[in-house]
């Protein structure tokens, strides 16, 4: 009993958020299923949000369930580009002292899909603390749907990189 409780609940909760997705997701033209079209004033835009960690040392807001520091002012890139398209998205931003990062996008955006995106953090900033591994920094990071956020006058797709990881080449040498 308690179990159909949770399913019911979660599909009154998750119902709402697959509506507004295949409303916001409806080509130009917003007939496809017989769905209405969407209102010509609402703006969507997504963002990309990570943390980039050092591995092993101990700097400043050290983690010891992770054995890892956060890195601030790492530049996080989010690239976007569909195979054989010349048009590509390119927006940064650097880490704050938490070492987290929040890209935002804005309307240009629009013509990729989720899939034509990744995450990138090809450098870190502290010298001691250099090598990527994870991921590996040309390989980047796909996006995870997280979570729709409203802003004034639009609406925001969240979405995750997780965590990118450096270490220094000689543990020691932090």
């Amino acid at each position: 009993m308690l179990t159909m409780a949770c399913l019911a609940r979660s599909l009154a909760v998750c119902l709402p958020l697959v509506v507004l997705a295949a409303v916001v997701c409806l080509p130009s033209r917003g007939d496809a299923m017989g769905l209405p079209q969407p209102p010509p004033d609402l703006n969507f835009t997504i963002a990309v949000e990570g943390v980039v960690w050092c591995k092993t040392c101990r700097y400043a807001g050290y983690v010891r369930s992770m054995d890892a520091s956060p890195l601030p002012n790492a530049t996080a890139l989010l690239r976007c580009r569909r195979d054989g398209d010349p048009r590509a998205l390119s927006v940064s931003n650097t880490t704050d002292a938490d070492g987290c990062f929040l890209i935002q996008a804005d309307w240009q955006s629009a013509p990729f899909k989720s899939k034509d995106c990744k995450v990138y953090v090809q450098r870190s900033p502290a010298a001691g603390c250099a090598v990527p591994v994870k991921p590996a920094a040309k390989k980047g990071a796909p996006l995870k749907f997280r979570r729709f956020v409203p802003l004034p006058d639009e609406l925001q797709a969240r979405y995750t990189a997780g965590n990118f990881t450096f270490a220094p080449e000689e543990p020691a040498k932090c």
